[in-house]
């Protein structure tokens, strides 16, 4: 192969001579192909290396039997090469359980996601998928003349690796966040949840009848729900964000332990840095404040806690009561509430004592802009501040 390899080099270089105009590409193809091929057989030699042929093996302290030998794929990044291995059973297991499920020794040495993806080149489509859509990593891997999968093994593949990520987050994420180093700067952190709709895929019956020619085989329809998600924010003592840890879950997702995941992380930064004060902030929705402060307590944390609530979610209700009080002034007015609710403490109180003097309380009921301001800052400036 080698010399396969070497003659192909030097023909290109007989050819190119003269001072004539190349056409690079197919050299660039050709040359990758050629690499491809010393790729796949390095891999396939260090694979077959690493095949264990006797009658019983040890595997985690329990005695495994061979059950024979056969050929079988493996999945490189240049390619797929196949190989002949011996395949173990537990000893006294019976086949089609799960305690004898065949296992052999180069899967297991190489570290293989599912049966037959070798781990760099699990972790590479799986990158690829989680940059854009699996049928884009198809294209794109064609296109740069590495992993020569199909889209369908580009979206399994990412699913094996997602399921490894899944079973492994927590103590992935305790070693992460141990790791992690506090810049010298940081002065505070700022602690949020919320929450944001998402479109998500969802099975359409067909129609009644006889579909058309050109239908879909698996309809779908496209329907928005509420995730959640959560930031843990390192800031400067100006308030200049220096790091930010983010937390998501979908919306049937355990939002109770991506709170406690979030409060974990937290712990372990004041561990480190007990100067570090903590600032929640969210929305006015109860539910997030109810998830925070239920593990933001002063017997964990001690009193070094403040709250906050988001300014943009105010300023829409304060804009919204604006229009109807002050009409063709709401601009200004808008302006300068928000002017004074950066800089002083008592703003948000003035605010709500000038929406109740203005008179123009509609009461109760939908789309009434200065009832819900006036609502929101009663609910919000005693307990948290604005």
């Amino acid at each position: 192969m080698f010399e396969t390899i070497l003659a192909n080099v030097l023909g290109t270089i007989g050819r190119t001579g003269g001072g004539r105009a190349v056409d690079y590409a197919q050299v660039e193809a050709a040359v990758s192909q050629d690499a491809a091929r010393v790729e796949r057989a390095a891999h396939e030699a260090i694979l077959r290396s690493l095949d264990i042929d006797v009658p019983a093996v040890v595997i985690g302290g329990m005695r495994y039997t061979r059950v024979g030998r056969c050929n079988a794929p493996y999945h490189t990044m240049a390619g797929s090469v196949s190989i002949e291995r011996s395949l173990y059973r537990r000893s006294g297991a019976r086949g089609g359980t799960a305690e004898g499920r065949v296992v052999n020794a180069v899967s297991l040495r190489a570290g293989v996601v599912g049966d037959d993806w070798l781990p760099r080149t699990a972790r590479a489509m799986a990158h690829d998928v989680q940059m854009g859509t699996s049928r884009e990593a198809e294209a794109s891997a064609s296109e740069k003349d590495r992993l020569p999968y199909s889209r369908a093994s580009f979206e399994r593949v990412a699913h094996l690796v997602g399921a490894l990520a899944v079973a492994g987050h927590q103590d992935i994420e305790d070693i992460l966040i141990e790791a992690y180093e506090i810049p010298a700067e940081a002065s505070c952190i700022s602690v949020s949840l919320d929450r944001v709709s998402v479109p998500m895929e969802e099975p359409r019956p067909r129609p009644v009848g006889r579909p058309r020619k050109d239908a879909p085989r698996n309809p779908i329809a496209v329907k928005y729900h509420m995730a959640y998600c959560g930031t843990v924010t390192l800031h400067d003592g100006n308030g200049e964000a220096l790091h930010t840890i983010r937390y998501g879950c979908m919306p049937e997702g355990d939002v109770v332990g991506l709170r406690d995941r979030l409060v974990a992380d937290v712990a372990t930064l004041v561990s480190k840095r007990p100067d570090l004060v903590i600032q929640l902030l969210c929305d006015g929705a109860p539910e997030m404040w109810n998830l925070l402060e239920a593990s933001f307590t002063e017997e964990r944390f001690g009193k070094n806690i403040h709250r906050l609530i988001d300014l943009h979610h105010l300023m829409e209700k304060l804009g919204a009561a604006a229009r109807v009080i002050y009409a063709e002034g709401a601009p200004a007015k808008r302006a300068r509430w928000k002017i004074t609710l950066l800089n002083r403490r008592d703003a948000a109180q003035e605010i709500l004592a000038e929406l109740v003097a203005s008179g123009k309380d509609e009461g109760p009921g939908e789309d009434h802009p200065v009832h819900a301001a006036i609502t929101y800052l009663q609910s919000h400036s005693v307990g948290p501040s604005v």
